[in-house]
C-alpha cells in the first residue's frame, strides 16, 4: 500500500545533487516509489513532485496538475510519472509565473519559464513518450526537471523583490 513520504526541505543536500538515471524501471522499489510519490503529491496539494524531494536521488518525477488549495486555477490532467526525462526543446517565448515548492514551504517566487517544451520520457511501464507541453503543465515539468538537476525554483528568481510568503501570495495574487 502506498504511503505519504516525508519531503526534504531547502538546505538538505539531496536537493542540490543531480539525480541518477533509472536503469530498471520494473524494479519493485522503483514501482513502489512511483506509487508513494503519487500519494504524496496528492496529499500535500502539490501539482508535481520529484524523487529527490523524498530523499531518493533518481531521475523520476510526477506531473499531477489539478486545482487544489495551493493552485486554485491549475488545469486538470491525469497524474503522469516521467522517468529519465529529457527536455528536447524549449520555446524562445518566456512567461513569468509564481511558483511554490513543497521543499521550500511558505514561499513563492516569480520565475520565467519557456511557454512550450518538448519532452522525451519513459512511463512506469518503460514505454517511451515524446510530447509537447505548454503553459502551466510546461512550467511544472521545468520545475520538476530542475529538481532532478539539483536546482530549486529560487535559483531562477531574478530579484529578491520577486519573492513573497505563501500567505501574502494568496492574499494579493490569488484573491486579486
Amino acid at each position: 500500500m502506498a504511503k505519504v513520504l516525508k519531503v526534504a526541505e531547502l538546505g538538505n543536500p539531496v536537493l542540490r545533487s543531480p539525480a541518477h538515471p533509472i536503469t530498471n524501471i520494473a524494479d519493485p522499489s522503483i514501482q513502489k516509489l512511483i506509487d508513494n510519490l503519487l500519494k504524496t503529491v496528492n496529499k500535500t496539494n502539490g501539482v508535481g513532485i520529484a524523487a529527490p524531494q523524498v530523499f531518493e536521488s533518481w531521475q523520476l518525477f510526477i506531473v499531477a496538475s489539478r486545482p487544489n488549495l495551493r493552485y486554485l486555477h491549475a488545469p486538470t490532467m491525469e497524474p503522469t510519472p516521467m522517468i529519465n526525462p529529457e527536455i528536447l526543446s524549449r520555446s524562445d517565448e518566456l512567461v513569468e509565473g509564481w511558483e511554490g515548492c513543497l521543499s521550500v514551504p511558505g514561499m513563492r517566487g516569480l520565475v520565467k519559464r519557456s511557454r512550450e517544451i518538448e519532452v522525451r520520457y519513459c512511463d512506469r511501464f518503460g514505454q517511451p513518450h515524446q510530447k509537447i507541453f505548454t503553459d502551466f503543465v510546461a512550467r511544472i515539468i521545468q520545475h520538476e526537471y530542475d529538481h532532478i538537476s539539483g536546482k530549486v525554483f529560487l535559483d531562477r528568481v531574478e530579484n529578491t523583490l520577486n519573492l513573497m510568503s505563501e500567505a501574502e501570495y494568496h492574499t494579493r495574487i490569488v484573491c486579486a
